[in-house]
């Protein structure tokens, strides 16, 4: 009913540090006033007294004794205050609302003397507004767990010792005491001891990850085994664990489209109400008939349901693991028709790894490898990272060269125990006098060729790979009737291997950033609604252009900036869900806007001809109120355990991955 509630939901605590000066986000008034999710005694008392005044209203009957009746308008005017109030409010600002219509009924049927229906429908009212209140605040209390779940005080290093202080007295660069089996209140780097980190929520890794002096260590993750020393990094909101919560924040407060659709239908359904209660009258003159005409027709299935299911469906894209920026883009995603796909980075890792390993004949492959990675161990270079981590995969031993010299473009000329290491592309080796006897290059993969004492050794394969989950994802997209689209700046054979082994609807290949730019402008154009996905600068135009644009959790913090979607953990996966939840959302919208005109018709065609008395028209109103909002209810994400909600709302951030790139989905 007071869907005022429901589309602007008050934030949660603030938390972390604030400067002293800086007032708080919600005054102490808003937050106590904010009893949409509370149930508290007044209203509980509010509806006991209803029932008890309602139940002698019954008892007594159709009493003529004016004392009685007097007692009964009192009764109905102090249980339906809060109707009352809203009713003046409305009139004040001019807005027609379903609260205004219900108090046009009460009245109406105390001007008659039919107290006790005049007290059941404050009774419906109330009690509706209550379960709406209810349902609401479960979508409200998702980011209250969150907040919840970071500590509150933190041991600090004070003048040599160990102090105990409240978190928001924490300040850049202290040092904190991690205990074991506590939560890390902070981002921030081990300064001092040694212990396994539980840090799912931020990296989705099943395993405990060890922290030595020089590791990074998240705010929200659990401290295992031992004690920690951290050096602070970030600070409440600026950590991981604090810009989720804004950005989930704002995107609950933001309005779609059709939330306007809505509030302007929810208008014209009162209006069409009082329309058709006025012409009963007049044709009928029966007082009671158009009582039930006011009192049975609503919209507050649709004006309070509509916010609802955004308010579920953003909160449900969280926890299965996409931020949402906004209720515009949610609406957007479930009218999707086609989804772009960049390669690296979205469908691939993004980084080399080593994928075969081709020894010359009399030659081992650790021989191989292990030269390789002699000379590699100085480079800084990704080619070089992925041959030292095969190496260290499989337990080959290395040793620094005594000589390293890079070739940019080339390659690398080192020594180890007088032996000259020459690895690089096959072109470099025969500058070097190096008799190349075998080539097993692909278009599709790096080879890397490698010789030691002036022999030619072998040759390493170096290519980038498909995130496991790539495939799956697009053969649930093709499900859904979605056309899918690779786009890519990479060489047509490459994209084409990788759009067969993914059986993509179409491969756009050797794109520069302006052409993916054009392709989408192309589609758009066409009345297409596109989605685009994407995780390097070379995506952010394209990202901007689309219907709406999605960013890989480990991608650019332009491309993130960019984009109106991000996927926490850069998993395939979650678009697929994220849309499917943007669908569902949509249909159980227009399924609310479709049973409430349903439901107001055949009420206010029976309510006109006499065949609803104002106590079933009532009941119909609320019922069917309830059961719209109950639908959009259903998207509410779990909120039972906060911990497993926390596991999947949280994206990666620093150092959560191989490439270090940290992720923020703050809009600049």
């Amino acid at each position: 009913m007071n869907q005022a509630r429901v589309q602007e939901p008050e934030s949660r605590q603030s938390f972390g540090t604030q400067p002293e000066n800086t007032p708080p986000r919600h005054s102490e008034h808003e937050e106590d006033n904010d009893h949409g999710h509370v149930l508290n005694w007044l209203e509980v008392a509010r509806v006991v007294f209803v029932v008890a005044a309602a139940g002698a209203m019954w008892f007594l009957g159709r009493s003529t004794d004016p004392y009685i009746i007097a007692m009964g308008v009192i009764c109905a005017v102090i249980g339906g205050f809060p109707i009352f109030h809203e009713a003046y409010e409305n009139i004040a600002q001019r807005r027609m609302t379903m609260e205004l219509s219900m108090a046009i009924a009460i009245v109406a049927a105390l001007a008659i003397r039919e107290l006790f229906t005049a007290l059941v429908i404050t009774l419906f009212v109330l009690v509706a507004e209550i379960l709406e209140g209810l349902t609401v605040g479960r979508g409200r209390k998702a980011i209250q767990h969150l907040v919840d779940l970071l500590p509150s005080v933190a041991t600090v290093r004070r003048s040599g010792s160990w102090t105990e202080v409240r978190i928001g007295d924490v300040s850049m660069d202290d040092e904190v005491l991690v205990r074991p089996g506590a939560r890390i209140p902070v981002d921030g780097k081990v300064v001092g001891g040694h212990s396994f980190v539980d840090q799912a929520p931020i990296t989705g890794e099943s395993m405990p990850v060890e922290k030595q002096p020089g590791a990074i260590v998240y705010a929200g993750t659990i401290n295992q085994s031992g004690a920690l020393e951290v050096r602070v990094e970030r600070l409440g909101r600026e950590t991981t664990f604090g810009k989720i919560i804004e950005v989930v924040e704002t995107a609950e407060k933001s309005r779609a489209p059709i939330q306007g659709i809505a509030d302007r239908l929810a208008g014209y359904l009162v209006y069409f109400a009082l329309g058709a209660a006025v012409l009963t009258f007049l044709l009928s003159r029966d007082i009671r008939a158009t009582i039930s005409v006011v009192i049975v027709a609503g919209a507050c299935g649709i004006a309070a349901g509509t916010p609802l299911a955004i308010l579920g469906s953003i909160g449900r894209a969280a926890q299965q693991g996409a931020i949402i920026k906004g209720g515009l883009y949610l609406e957007k995603l479930g009218e999707i028709d086609t989804v772009l796909l960049d390669k690296t980075g979205t469908l691939t890792y993004g980084t080399p790894e080593l994928i075969d390993v081709h020894p010359a004949p009399g030659n081992s492959a650790t021989v191989l490898l292990r030269t390789a990675a002699i000379a590699e161990s100085r480079s800084e270079h990704p080619i070089a990272k992925a041959i030292l981590r095969k190496a260290a995969q499989l337990g080959i031993p290395y040793e620094d060269p005594g000589v390293f010299e890079y070739t940019p473009g080339k390659g690398i000329v080192a020594s180890s125990r007088g032996q000259e290491i020459v690895v690089g592309n096959q072109h470099f080796l025969i500058e070097r006098r190096v008799q190349v006897s075998q080539d097993n290059g692909s278009m599709l993969s790096s080879e890397i060729f490698v010789a030691g004492g002036g022999k030619f050794l072998g040759t390493l394969q170096i290519a980038d790979t498909l995130r496991p989950e790539a495939k799956d994802a697009v053969t649930s997209l093709k499900s859904m009737r979605l056309r899918t689209v690779l786009l890519t700046g990479d060489a047509r054979s490459v994209a084409e291997d990788v759009g067969e082994k993914l059986g993509v609807d179409e491969i756009v290949s050797d794109l520069l950033p302006e052409g993916k730019l054009q392709y989408v402008k192309r589609l758009t154009e066409k009345g297409h609604k596109v989605a685009m996905v994407g995780d390097g600068v070379n995506d952010a135009p394209a990202l901007m252009q689309a219907s709406v644009g999605v960013a890989m959790g480990s991608g650019t913090d332009v491309a993130r900036e960019s984009a109106d979607v991000v996927l926490i953990g850069s998993d395939l996966s979650k678009l697929v869900e994220t849309l499917q939840t943007a669908r569902r959302c949509r249909r159980t919208i227009l399924q609310n806007f479709v049973g409430t005109l349903v439901v107001d018709s055949i009420g206010v065609g029976l309510a006109a001809f006499g065949f609803l008395n104002p106590l079933l028209a009532a009941f119909i109103h609320v019922s069917s109120e309830m059961a719209f909002i109950l639908n959009s209810a259903r998207l509410l994400p779990p909120v039972s355990s906060a911990n497993q909600f926390v596991r999947e709302i949280l994206w990666q951030s620093p150092s959560a991955t191989n490439d270090g790139k940290a992720v923020s989905v703050e809009r600049a």
